[in-house]
Parts: structure tokens; C-alpha cells; sequence
């Protein structure tokens, strides 16, 4: 249990190093990518990037 917090720490420490590169890439901006005002803060929520990324994921999981 202990190894598995481990690695989700991990990856999401990754992904938030990898946040500015990936948007430069496009990624964040896909359509299916929510971005909204409510309350004044502003509310992102990443639908289409995190089905790709996650299936990208798979494809390397399966490859290795």
C-alpha cells in the first residue's frame, strides 16, 4: 500500500515538473479541456489531455 502512495506522489510531482512543456506542446488546449471562471478562481479541468496522456501510458506499459 505504502509503495503504491509512493509512486502516485511521484508521478504527480512529475507531471506538475512536465506541466510547462506539455502545454507547449498543446496540451491543455485540446478541445474537451475545460477552462472556466466560477466564484472568481479560475477551474481547469483536462478531460481530452488526460485520455491521451493515460493512453500513451498504456501503449508504453504494454511496450516495456
Amino acid at each position: 500500500m505504502i509503495r503504491w502512495l509512493i509512486v502516485v506522489f511521484l508521478a504527480l510531482v512529475l507531471l506538475n515538473g512536465l506541466t510547462p512543456w506539455l502545454q507547449r506542446l498543446g496540451f491543455g488546449r485540446l478541445p474537451g479541456d475545460f477552462r472556466f471562471r466560477l466564484f472568481g478562481r479560475e477551474w481547469f479541468i483536462p478531460l481530452t489531455t488526460t485520455l491521451i496522456l493515460s493512453a500513451l501510458a498504456s501503449v508504453i506499459a504494454r511496450w516495456i
